[in-house]
């Protein structure tokens, strides 16, 4: 199966599966008994060419360092590849961030991902409380045009703070946001806003951390503790949607999709979301190569007309998530903002 590739910028094409990293970090990868770096080489044998991961995820930007090191002494180049990285202040330093922070946390990534120059940077800011992110970003423009960024994005930036970097002349090639079958916040604005400056999505919650998939069909709703705060992410996201009951109704429908077309759950739904304006990738956040085949697969499903209307009458029901992107996530005290850590950096 041809792996779908997507040009962001001249010379620069990723994946539309995009290998995520979250769930190789240390407080995700509990149990794992296959090297991620064996799994990695495994990727993109199969053509997914693109690594997302950040500076806080715990050990995941020296796990792809290895990687590439490796993979370059194999094969001699390693310029299919494309790490998608972040740049996440601490929540604490934002008042007083600095270009020299900035570019301490980037030539950080640099060192642990043994590259001259990062291939993206994605930005984040915790709270516009702090009304320093257009600052900051332009720093990141001075970093790139050193040479030291190829392309800066954003993450998790709502519609008004995107206008704002936009306005001020931040070329943000891309954004990567929440956007699933459960959470449709970039319908609200960002989308159109994105389509008119050629900004493009990368998206996680897909499959909403396994959630969305034939394990939960007929289910009963499930209680804490949960394994990882993955799940615990998406399970508040599904009571956002509209509740277990509907969620139920959503996955039922959607196997009688797939059973169709003789593939998976998940693979509806991955197919669904590429499928949608300015999407340029989904983020599949795979511990290990369990599911590589199967997730292969959405390269050859074609959703038809009476898919989509199925799947739509589900989603005229949906009650939430409310608000722009990652709104309600930025609510400290909130159920989405208790479960987050927020001075990771040092």
């Amino acid at each position: 199966m041809s792996v779908e590739k997507f040009e962001l910028a001249p010379d620069f094409s990723i994946s539309r599966i995009i290998k995520g990293g979250w769930q190789l970090s240390s407080g995700h990868s509990h149990g794992i008994k296959e090297d991620p770096v064996d799994g990695m080489f495994a990727f993109a044998e199969k053509g997914i060419t693109a690594f997302d991961c950040a500076d806080i995820y715990t050990g995941v930007e020296e796990l792809i360092g290895k990687f590439l090191a490796a993979r370059k002494e194999r094969f001699g180049s390693n310029d299919d590849i494309k790490v998608l990285t972040k740049f996440v202040p601490d929540y604490d330093a934002l008042a007083k961030i600095s270009k020299t922070y900035v570019e301490r946390i980037v030539d950080r990534s640099l060192k642990r991902l043994g590259k001259e120059r990062l291939d993206m940077v994605q930005f984040s800011w915790w709270t516009y409380t702090v009304p320093r992110w257009v600052e900051t970003a332009y720093w990141l423009k001075e970093l790139q045009q050193a040479g030291k960024i190829n392309l800066i994005s954003g993450t998790n930036f709502n519609s008004r703070a995107v206008k704002d970097m936009v306005e001020a002349g931040i070329p943000l090639s891309t954004l990567q946001v929440q956007y699933s079958l459960l959470d449709h916040r970039p319908e609200k604005g960002l989308i159109k806003l994105c389509a008119k400056n050629n900004i493009h999505l990368l998206c996680y919650g897909t499959v909403a951390g396994g959630f969305i998939s034939e394990q939960w069909l007929g289910v009963a709703e499930p209680s804490p503790p949960f394994e990882n705060r993955s799940l615990v992410k998406y399970k508040l996201m599904i009571d956002e949607f509209g509740g277990w009951d509907l969620f139920q109704s959503l996955l039922r429908t959607l196997k009688i999709i797939a059973d169709k077309h003789h593939v998976s759950i998940s693979n509806v739904a991955s197919r669904y979301m590429l499928d949608r304006q300015q999407v340029a990738g989904i983020i599949i956040g795979a511990r290990t190569t369990d599911h590589l085949d199967e997730n292969l697969r959405l390269f050859g499903l074609t959703l038809d007309k009476k898919d989509y209307s199925s799947i739509e009458v589900i989603l005229e029901q949906r009650k939430g998530p409310s608000g722009d992107v990652f709104d309600i996530e930025r609510i400290k005290d909130g159920p989405h903002g208790v479960i987050m850590k927020y001075n990771l950096n040092g």
